[in-house]
Order: C-alpha cells, then sequence, then structure tokens
C-alpha cells in the first residue's frame, strides 16, 4: 500500500463516475476525518450509491483519485477491506441458510479469529438470539435490518459505511439502534459514513453533512450550521429547500440563497 500521511478515514479528490458519457458523480471532493460521523444526502439519483460504491472499490472512479485509510481505491482496496464493512437492508443476505450460517460465513471471510464468541456477543448486543436459527429469507423487514447490521460490525470495522440503517424498524427500535451507533463509535472510535433519508437520524448523528444532487456536493456543513444558513427549524426543511430549489441547476457547485 502507497503510503498517504493524511490521517482523514476518507478522502475524495476532484471524482467523477460516468456511465455511458451520462455522470453519475461529477467532481466531487470531500473528506471525512477518522472518528466521524457524516451524512451523505441526496434525493434518488444524486449520486450517493455510486459514492458508495466507490469508496468500497466496487466500481473505479473515471476521474478523481480516493483514499479510504490511506488506501488508494479501488487499486489498494485489499489492504483495507478488512478494517470497513458496509451495511444495507436493501442487500439480501442469501434467504436459504439460517442467519447464524450466514454471519460465520461472513466472520470467516472477515477473519475473525473467535467466530462463534463474535456470533453470539453481536445476538447479545442487537436482540438476535431468537432468530439465529431462522433462515434469513423467513425474517420481517425490521429482523433483517438488525441482522444486516450484525454482518456489518462481525469484523469491529473502524470504517463504517451505512445505507439506511434504521429502514423498516420501529420507532423504539430504530433509537436502540441509533443508540448502539453512538456507544460503538465511542467505544472503538469508528468512523460512520451515513446514509439516510431519516433527517432526525441524521440530525442526532452526524457531525457533518454532505448534501448531494445531480451528482454534485451543492452544500455541507454540521446540522445546525445548515438548519441555520438556509433559515429553518429543522434539517428534513433544508433537504426539500436544497431538493425543490428552482433556481438550482444541475451541475453547479453551491446554492444560492
Amino acid at each position: 500500500m502507497t503510503e498517504s500521511p493524511d490521517p482523514a478515514a476518507i478522502v475524495l479528490t476532484d471524482v467523477c463516475k460516468s456511465f455511458a458519457g451520462v455522470k453519475a458523480v461529477n467532481g466531487i471532493s470531500f473528506r471525512v476525518e477518522a472518528g466521524q460521523t457524516v451524512a451523505l444526502l441526496g434525493g434518488n439519483g444524486a449520486g450517493k450509491t455510486t459514492t458508495i460504491s466507490m469508496l468500497l472499490g466496487l466500481l473505479s472512479p473515471t476521474k478523481g483519485e480516493i483514499r479510504v485509510l490511506g488506501a488508494r481505491m479501488p487499486d489498494e482496496r485489499h489492504t483495507v477491506l478488512g478494517l470497513m464493512n458496509f451495511s444495507s437492508p436493501y442487500v439480501d443476505l442469501p434467504k436459504r441458510l439460517k442467519v447464524w450460517e450466514n454471519l460465520t460465513v461472513y466472520a470467516h471471510l472477515y477473519g475473525v479469529r473467535d467466530v462463534k464468541g463474535r456470533i453470539k456477543e453481536l445476538a447479545d448486543d442487537l436482540e438476535l438470539e431468537r432468530f439465529l436459527k431462522r433462515p434469513f429469507g423467513d425474517l420481517s423487514a425490521g429482523q433483517k435490518t438488525r441482522v444486516a447490521l450484525a454482518k456489518s460490525l462481525l469484523n469491529a470495522p473502524k470504517l463504517l459505511l451505512m445505507d439506511e440503517p434504521t429502514a423498516s424498524l420501529d420507532p423504539d427500535t430504530g433509537d436502540w439502534v441509533r443508540s448502539y451507533l453512538e456507544r460503538y463509535r465511542e467505544r472503538t472510535g469508528a468512523t460512520i459514513l451515513l446514509a439516510s433519508h431519516n433527517m432526525g437520524e441524521v440530525e442526532r448523528l452526524a457531525d457533518n453533512v454532505l448534501m448531494m444532487r445531480g451528482g454534485k456536493i451543492v452544500d455541507q456543513g454540521s446540522p445546525k450550521d445548515l438548519i441555520k444558513r438556509h433559515g429553518h427549524d429543522t434539517l428534513e426543511q433544508v433537504f426539500l429547500d436544497i431538493a425543490r430549489a428552482p433556481h438550482f441547476l444541475e451541475g453547479e457547485q453551491g446554492l444560492e440563497k
């Protein structure tokens, strides 16, 4: 791995990604400091999923540079994949395998030493015990979300990429998961990049917010700064302000007020 003096967990520099001539990501640059929780927000088609896929090394940027935990992606991804993980309720695990079987397979893939012990620890923490022996395909949407979270924590990652981590959860369980993530970051110093449409969740968890539209970052700042800058009371109002702004030109950097 090429050594990088930059201590940031994530650094993107003028990154573009095109598909058949269409720019899904159009010249974005940002950094996420180690230990931060940063939210990546935007409507459908804003470029969030493409950005996360490039951070995971699943896609190569058409232009620009991406460094994750000091490694240049995707060329050096093999050096850091064991230090990161990804969670999304929209990515199914093998449905015929029981929950404990799924977690066992992924634990081995991530090189977890005490597989049984780690699965038991996460099952206790995330209250998975009662359906560990059930096929993943038989679970409710909320139960699948909790299993996806357990899968993402198997290797105690230094960098956790999360797509809608509390989707399909009832308010009480969703609050419990957010509290768990807060404790996990405080205990481990992990960095979290969060994509979510739950603005209350973002206000609670995120140190910084990146607002995307048309493949570009059009605004950024802490939740409080964004709310104040746009003259609103909640981050949801800010999100709608950006999503619906008639004066916004696709591909424009920044948002005029």
